[in-house]
């Protein structure tokens, strides 16, 4: 019997070796490149392009890779071979956050000459509200290395699914049980939200895609080492 093109792609994944993930070095303590643990899972790492709300590469951002607390990264491959079975695959957007690049946001949004990506991010809300709203942040969980962005995408075609707004989007709308996105959004909001609930993510109502896992393997320093494949061993890290 001819196998179907999800199951061919979930066959590939459980055998998929996360050792021959190309660009990956060895770790740095706690810390692995997500491709290691699950090359199924799509990256579009947005920070590490000028395809983001600041419409520039951001400090930090060497090469576009997801870099997690190991323990986060286990409980994604999971999460994944969930919702592999629905015929879908998580796809992160950015994962581990150097301390720098947080700073770097709370500075594009205290320069309020700088509008260029309004349109297309936060069309409703006024910039010099962005960080007292809390869209945002002067401190992230990001830096401690247990929290991703993440979102649902078809498992053969990769194309995202309609989530009711894009990600980054500073909104109202944004937040994850917001009642004006249609319904279809709302139950793969749902969706996303219990399959990475079972693996112990908790999310951020503010943003849909936000989750951090719990217990979180470094919940009291921010690190502020750069995102690149070869990353090293951290250090400097700043604790809370």
């Amino acid at each position: 019997m001819r196998m179907t093109a999800v199951a061919v792609l979930l066959a590939a994944l459980a055998v998929a070796s996360p050792a021959a993930t190309p660009g990956a070095a060895a770790p740095a303590p706690g810390f692995v490149a997500l491709g290691r643990v699950d090359a199924g899972i799509g990256q579009d790492m947005r920070y590490a392009t000028a395809g983001n709300f600041t419409g520039e590469v951001v400090d930090g951002y060497e090469e576009p890779v997801c870099l997690l607390a190991r323990p986060a990264a286990e409980a994604l491959r999971r999460a994944q071979r969930e919702v592999a079975r629905r015929g879908h695959s998580l796809m992160v957007y950015d994962c581990y956050r150097p301390r720098r690049a947080v700073d770097r946001f709370v500075r594009w949004a205290r320069d309020l000459r700088d509008q260029r990506t309004k349109a297309e991010f936060y069309p409703r809300v006024s910039k010099d509200r962005l960080v007292a709203e809390g869209y945002i942040a002067e401190r992230s969980g990001h830096s401690r290395g247990s929290t991703v962005d993440v979102t649902l995408v078809d498992l053969v075609t990769r194309r995202p699914l309609d989530m009711g707004t894009p990600f980054d989007f500073f909104d109202p709308l944004a937040r994850t049980d917001s009642p004006w996105v249609g319904a279809v959004a709302r139950a793969n909001r749902r969706l996303l939200g219990e399959a990475l609930a079972r693996q112990g993510f908790v999310n951020l109502p503010e943003e849909w895609w936000h989750f951090t896992h719990r217990p979180e393997a470094f919940p009291d320093t921010c690190f502020d080492f750069p995102v690149s494949a070869g990353f090293p061993v951290p250090v400097g890290a700043e604790h809370r």
